[in-house]
């Protein structure tokens, strides 16, 4: 869970910093970029350990899947509030096929992450001699 409330923190933080700037148009693009280099500061602060200690439970495919979900979410709520831009139906359409792609990663029976770590990395046959580090 810990992972996912930092996905979702640290997404709120890269659509400001990408998004953001749009509604000030009339600042030099120097100091927007500062700006958004900063917040994506803050951005990375919690997306970092959110893969990380995410990727003991997860697959990194599993994640990025996840953050692209998460992505969606919160850019078509800041859409909507910040730059009140109005959510279409082609935009919609789009999105549910991407959400469609979670189906495909999480929803079949695939090993999870902790069952890929308990495989050996070495398959050994059996007429061979044991294998020494």
């Amino acid at each position: 869970m810990a992972t996912i409330v930092l996905l979702i923190l640290s997404n709120i933080f890269m659509t400001f910093a990408w998004y953001g700037h749009l509604k000030f148009k009339s600042s030099a693009l120097w100091v927007v970029i500062l700006a958004s280099w900063g917040i994506a500061f803050f951005e990375y602060c919690l997306q970092v350990p959110a893969n990380r200690w995410g990727h003991e439970r997860y697959s990194a495919a599993q994640l990025k899947i996840m953050q692209e979900v998460i992505t969606l979410v919160v850019f078509c709520v800041f859409a909507v509030t910040f730059l009140r831009e109005p959510l279409k139906w082609n935009y919609i359409v789009g999105f549910v096929m991407i959400i469609l792609a979670v189906v495909f990663v999480f929803g079949f029976d695939t090993p999870s992450k902790a069952d890929h770590e308990e495989t050996p990395s070495v398959i050994q046959r059996e007429d061979s001699p044991p294998h020494s580090e």
